[in-house]
């Protein structure tokens, strides 16, 4: 079985852009055999040139995508491996200034094998050089959509690819923070795969090269259209009339035949784009759906539980979510629909408490409006967590309670058949919601 195909840079270019200019470099001549005076440097980056027709490990420039334009930083791995040396540095720091001039998205296309050894230390204080530029560019409000081509590995990964607001990787590719000639022996090379990534949640998706280009443009497009204004309430998809009692209400939230939260994503969307995991090594694709999509010609960030419990990557994934909408000034949506947060042990072991601390600190602190539709089932605070304080409403199909009427029963010492009417005290209705003055019927 052959491996991935290994892009050049203009390769990568090519693949994405529908035009590129690449930017002025004013790239200063070196020292002899470079900062460290190694011998034979010279001569390796003269013989790399030759190969490459690239004065060094980066391109940068401007591109058109799919109609958007964006700054592109694609690394030409066979320029000493694509490594990061003082030059290397001078160039991004130029292209993030440049986008931020600019208002531009920046696009990193990394490969590369981390930070250039004939350079030493010197090199290696690129990270932070690069790390600074980045992170003043997610200041500035610019998205970041990282693609992972192969290898990328070392302090590129660490930097460039991992610290991306989105992060694309190509079928196959190496990824992760020890190359190839680094790991232990025994190290399973499954581990450093574009797919285990996105599998342990640091990476969002594997996208084939003929497709790059469309969901590249279409993250750009989604990415690169605040909004100020909040996201409308999505229309109820299942019963119109009120239940009659607690315990209906409960029923109802509780049916398989209810709507659930792909039903109303698919109603409220023209298209959408997943975001996945919490970049601490978890995922939560049955607990939490969140990304980003299009309604009404209007991006709006969804972060959607899914009628199971929620997991502490789900709590993190939606809180990621509501921090990169409120840097990129984009309404959010959140949709509630939980019995309540996992509450196993391997949950607590996950940081449960913490995940969900973090998600109530997100939605408080938003500057961006944030809409919530309780939809199903209200489980107490792992539900709360995800809904908008003062802007939350409720369809028909749905109650909110402070825990599920079984759990108040058996907390209270109350028999089973008492279920049902702890159930009606609790007041969990939507009417009696409204009434409570806890949930909108406006608009």
């Amino acid at each position: 079985m052959s491996g991935p195909t290994r892009l050049g840079a203009r390769e990568a270019v090519a693949l994405v852009a529908d035009s590129f200019t690449e930017l002025p470099y004013g790239d200063q001549e070196p020292a002899p055999d470079g900062p460290l005076a190694w011998p034979g440097y010279d001569v390796s980056r003269a013989r790399a040139a030759e190969r490459t027709g690239e004065s060094e490990s980066v391109v940068c420039g401007t591109a058109s995508v799919e109609g958007t334009r964006a700054v592109l930083i694609a690394f030409e791995f066979g320029f000493l491996g694509g490594s990061l040396g003082q030059r290397t540095g001078d160039r991004l720091e130029a292209a993030y200034t440049y986008a931020r001039e600019h208002r531009l998205p920046v696009v990193p296309l990394v490969a590369t094998g981390g930070s250039r050894m004939q350079e030493g230390m010197l090199a290696l204080t690129q990270l932070q050089r690069v790390a600074r530029q980045s992170a003043l560019t997610r200041e500035a409000g610019l998205p970041q959509i990282a693609v992972l081509r192969d290898p990328t590995t070392g302090g590129g990964w660490a930097t460039l690819g991992a610290g991306a607001d989105v992060v694309l990787a190509l079928p196959g590719a190496q990824v992760g923070f020890a190359g190839s000639r680094v790991r232990p022996p025994d190290a399973d090379p499954a581990a450093y795969t574009a797919q285990a990534q996105v599998a342990a949640g640091s990476a969002d998706a594997v996208v084939a090269p003929e497709r790059l280009r469309e969901t590249l443009g279409r993250w750009l497009r989604l990415l690169t259209h605040p909004s100020g204004e909040p996201a409308p309430v999505p229309r109820a998809l299942g019963a119109a009339d009120p239940p009659d009692s607690g315990w209906d209400a409960v029923q109802r939230a509780r049916s398989p035949q209810r709507p659930r939260a792909g039903h109303y994503l698919d109603a409220y969307f023209t298209h959408r784009l997943a975001i996945s995991g919490d970049r601490c090594g978890g995922t939560d694709p049955d607990g939490m759906l969140c990304g980003f999509g299009e309604h009404e010609g209007r991006t709006v960030a969804y972060a959607a539980q899914t009628g199971a419990a929620t997991r502490p990557a789900g709590y993190r994934t939606a809180t990621r979510l509501i921090r990169l909408a409120d840097r990129l000034g984009i309404p959010v949506l959140t949709l509630v629909d939980t019995p309540g947060a996992a509450n196993d042990a391997e949950a607590e072991r996950q940081g449960a408490g913490a995940a969900i601390a973090e998600l109530f600190g997100a939605v408080a602190t938003a500057r961006t409006p944030v809409t919530t539709l309780v939809i199903g089932e209200g489980g107490s605070g792992g539900a709360l967590a995800l809904a908008a304080p003062g802007r939350t409403w409720a369809t028909p199909d749905s109650y909110f309670s402070v825990i599920a009427p079984e759990l108040a029963a058996a907390i209270l010492k109350r028999p089973p058949e008492e279920v049902e009417a702890t159930a009606n005290q609790l007041r969990i209705r939507p009417q009696d919601l409204a009434e409570l003055g806890l949930i909108r019927t406006d608009g």
